[in-house]
């Protein structure tokens, strides 16, 4: 794919492609460990996890009322005897003639097949009155309604929700076992660089991306490296130790082709490269390779090309190596209520605002200045613009296509 805005012949690897490299090239982490389930949100399901009993285990009230042993086509009296609460159940056998208070989640006596709402009957002392209409069942939850014995809970590989180890806590496991957790070392480079709390000076500037990557990589147990300056030395020695000890190694800047541009060099001589340099925008100059058995992303170093390098590549990347089954991003089509410029020749991840009507329709619009070292309309946006390569701009009004920030499907073979 050629680039207008590239030189003249340069051929650019699509965003498609790159992704389809990067998934050929990635074989999930070996290991497992068993751990709580208080420790398990947004790991890896390692084995298939079955009910060990029936949930619920017990028939009981769906509502809050009287239970009874009903009869069918008219009214009829019964006389209360007791209560039935949630981990209180009534301990007798329900006789003839007789009903019970029951309360939501409350234990379905022996004896009864229904119950009836409160605001349905009409009590008088200890004689209730049931309306005609009831049927049996009603009201009342069965064993195994939710999750018979023996039934899979959860399917390996799985990345656990909050959802989920509320599932598996209701039935009674505690102890899941995980796929190992990846090793994970990220860092900056430059020399214009500035930690955070020290004064600038001259032609210096914070350093946001690690910052940035910090909050990308919480589902990870990653490591900050910190920022190594634009010595090539340096730089390389730093790259070969921490490959030796991380399954992923993620840097920010000096991918690009200035002189102190090391990156996608130092790769070729430790490792190798699988691509330099994508037909996307912003981030453009990004380096995929492997040194050794370690997975190495040379993002780009403007802060809006790191964060849509990283979402586009890098996380996808990371669920395949977790063992995690593929996502793919939500993508819908909606009105543009800006007018967008674009150059044709990229596929450009453009950072807008996505709003919903009262009736359910959507729009979106540009969440401002586009350019990849501008950070405000990133903090702004709730999703991507996501232009076409061969796209020359967009009117106001046209249908474009929009990708939610931290939506995913799973993926299906088509």
């Amino acid at each position: 794919m050629t680039d207008v805005c590239s030189p003249a012949g340069e051929n650019l690897l699509s965003v498609k492609d790159a992704l389809d490299r990067i998934r050929a090239s990635i074989l999930p982490v070996r290991g497992s460990e068993r751990i709580s389930l208080k420790r398990a949100l947004h790991r890896v399901l390692a084995e298939a996890l079955f009910a060990p009993a029936d949930i619920p285990g017990f028939s009981n009230a769906s509502m809050d009322g009287y239970a009874c042993r009903c009869e069918k086509g008219q009214p009829f009296r019964r006389t209360l005897v007791g209560t039935s609460m949630a981990g209180h159940p009534y301990s007798k056998v329900l006789q003839p003639g007789e009903c019970i208070r029951i309360f939501t989640g409350a234990m379905l006596p022996q004896g009864a097949d229904c119950v009836a709402m409160q605001e349905h009957v009409q009590v008088d002392a200890d004689s209730v009155h049931f309306p005609g209409n009831l049927r049996p069942g009603e009201n009342i939850r069965l064993p195994g309604e939710d999750i018979a014995k023996g039934q899979l809970l959860l399917q390996s590989p799985k990345k656990l929700t909050a959802m989920d180890l509320g599932l598996l806590a209701s039935a009674g496991i505690y102890h899941v076992r995980v796929k190992r957790p990846l090793q994970i070392a990220f860092l900056s480079t430059g020399d214009e660089l500035t930690a955070l709390g020290q004064p600038l000076e001259p032609g210096r500037i914070y350093d946001s991306n690690r910052y940035t990557l910090t909050g990308l990589l919480a589902d990870y147990a990653a490591v900050d490296l910190g920022v190594v300056g634009d010595d090539r030395a340096s730089l390389r020695q730093c790259i070969i130790d921490s490959a030796a000890n991380h399954d992923v190694l993620i840097t920010t800047g000096g991918a690009s082709v200035g002189d102190a541009d090391y990156i996608a060099a130092i790769l070729a001589e430790i490792g190798q490269v699988d691509f330099w340099k994508i037909a996307m925008k912003p981030g453009k100059p990004l380096a995929y390779g492997k040194i050794g058995e370690c997975c190495f992303f040379g993002l780009p170093g403007n802060p809006a090309s790191v964060i849509a390098t990283f979402q586009q590549f890098v996380a996808p990347a990371l669920r395949l190596l977790s063992g995690a089954e593929k996502t793919t991003p939500l993508r819908l089509k909606v009105r543009c209520d800006s007018t967008l410029q674009k150059s044709p020749g990229r596929q450009e991840f453009q950072r807008g605002i996505l709003s919903q009507y009262e009736d359910g329709s959507l729009t979106v619009a540009s969440a401002g200045k586009q350019g990849s070292h501008i950070l405000t309309a990133v903090s702004r946006a709730n999703c991507y613009i996501v232009l076409p390569a061969e796209s020359a701009g967009v009117d106001k009004g046209e249908q474009v296509v929009v990708e939610p920030f931290s939506v995913l499907l799973q993926e299906t073979e088509a």
